[in-house]
């Protein structure tokens, strides 16, 4: 009874609004995780509503109105993109929830102790994975759909359209909203993973990350990461030479890459903690430098966490960047070096669309950083607290918080970027590699260079950058506004 009144004695008293049916919903993490599945809801509805309303639209032309084929890629496109914005949304949320439990490990522990199943406590974070991938599905089914009326009204005003006959609400939105809500509990479920081994001893103790150590000897998720990774590294191969005879291996290196990308999410931990010790060598030896290097490796599950989201983000701007400009050289070359100006007119405008609509995956990404960041912060009071009372004056609490997400940022970053050019030329050649470049000889297969554009990689680089301010804003505010006695009374 010592125990249970030692760490009862432990927990902060919860207000009573927080003992409410969703009183949940106000910790941390939650709210964020909403906007996830809002922005990833609203962006499936807004993309099918301005497919289905450029279908109305060719529908309606006399030349192009019985293209079955423009209706299959169009239709094509949407599954794809909508499928990539829910991917980066799952694994964004399902980090989210793995971090929210390492911060309730010590009550987690506490009603094991007690009595309760870890399979019970699970089962009750994956409820409220679908309560809040309900509520943030539901919020942007409405806000998309209003969105998409307006942008519908707009467009037939503008381009004279207004006899193109569309009805913006349909039952086919429900689907995107669906899914959302199903991933998020989803998500949630895979993220809650860690519930099955709390034990109660940890009732003692506060918020647990595995160390470097355990993660080592997580051998099955190992296994199963390097596994997939290389099975699609196998398929990225495969898709490029099949791309030398057909462009359907633009198929297979998709396969590839989705397979190669989840693997390295999976094996995140075996990969970013070398990226962050080597990103730590370029901010110096100064104490506030140190520790925030140290703080980024210490934990490597919450680092790697951190920084996989916004790695899939840049990996996806610059894959696009990279294989249409692949594309545009490789067209350049076959007309004999110079592109006509309405080609290159054409790939432009559908460039800038394409990276419009991935820079939605990448927003998404930037709300995770943001959401772990804070909530890493507010796991670690008792930590920065005793660093105050040490001596550590607000303003190096401050520079340590910036410098920890400049860590992860940095190193996303050349991550991201790496990938990105990578995928992307693998896309470029799967699909272009049975074109001839030279128009002289028309049965020789080409080989695509991957051609790597200049601004829009610092476009990239300085979104990071804002990114990096932005993501440390309310961390280091929440980090200096605790008194030291305080922090380290909970």
């Amino acid at each position: 009874m010592s125990a249970v009144a030692t760490a009862t004695a432990g927990i902060e008293p919860r207000p009573a609004a927080a003992s409410a049916p969703l009183g949940w919903l106000r910790d941390r993490g939650m709210g964020a995780s909403i906007l996830v599945a809002a922005i990833s809801s609203a962006f499936g509805v807004v993309l099918i509503s301005a497919t289905g309303y450029i279908a109305a639209m060719l529908r309606a032309d006399p030349y192009i109105g019985d293209s079955a084929m423009l209706a299959v890629v169009l239709g094509i496109m949407t599954v794809l993109l909508v499928g990539v914005a829910v991917y980066v949304a799952a694994i964004v949320t399902a980090n989210t929830f793995s971090t929210v439990i390492a911060g309730r490990t010590r009550r987690i522990a506490l009603l094991r102790l007690i009595g309760a199943s870890a399979r019970t406590q699970r089962s009750q974070v994956a409820r409220q994975g679908l309560v809040v991938g309900a509520i943030g599905s539901f919020a942007g089914l409405v806000g998309g759909t209003a969105l998409a009326a307006v942008g519908v009204w707009t467009a037939g005003r503008m381009l004279g359209l207004e006899g193109v006959s569309f009805g913006v609400v349909q039952p086919v939105l429900l689907v995107p909203a669906a899914i959302v809500a199903l991933t998020t509990w989803a998500a949630a479920w895979a993220g809650s993973r860690r519930v099955l081994a709390v034990t109660p001893l940890q009732a003692l103790g506060g918020s647990v990350e595995a160390t470097h150590d355990q993660l080592s000897r997580r051998t099955g998720r190992n296994v199963w990461a390097i596994s997939l990774f290389v099975a699609g590294g196998a398929l990225l191969a495969g898709g490029v030479l099949l791309g030398l005879v057909s462009p359907l291996g633009v198929i297979v290196a998709f396969a590839g890459g989705i397979l190669s990308f989840t693997g390295l999410a999976l094996g995140a931990t075996l990969v970013m903690p070398p990226v962050l010790r080597l990103v730590g060598r370029i901010f110096g030896g100064s104490a506030t430098a140190r520790l925030a290097a140290e703080n980024a490796l210490r934990h490597p599950e919450r680092s790697s966490r951190m920084a996989i989201g916004v790695v899939m983000g840049v990996t996806l701007v610059t894959m696009f960047a990279v294989a249409i400009e692949s594309v545009k050289a490789v067209m350049s070359a076959a007309a004999g070096g110079q592109l006509p100006p309405e080609i290159a007119t054409v790939l432009d405008s559908f460039a800038a669309i394409m990276m419009g609509l991935v820079a939605v995956s990448a927003v998404i990404a930037g709300v995770g950083l943001v959401n772990l960041l804070t909530i890493g912060v507010v796991q670690r009071r008792r930590e920065l607290g005793l660093l105050r009372a040490l001596g550590v004056s607000n303003g190096q609490v401050r520079r340590m918080v910036l410098l920890e997400a400049a860590h992860v940022t940095i190193a996303a970053l050349a991550t991201g970027l790496v990938l990105g050019v990578l995928y992307g030329w693998a896309g470029a050649q799967s699909l272009l590699g049975s074109i001839p470049v030279n128009p002289d000889a028309p049965s020789a297969s080409s080989f695509v260079w991957p051609a790597v554009p200049f601004w829009p990689i610092v476009a990239i680089a300085g979104a990071t950058t804002v990114l990096t301010l932005v993501a440390a804003v309310v961390p280091t505010r929440l980090a200096t506004r605790v008194a030291p006695v305080e922090a380290l009374a909970e």
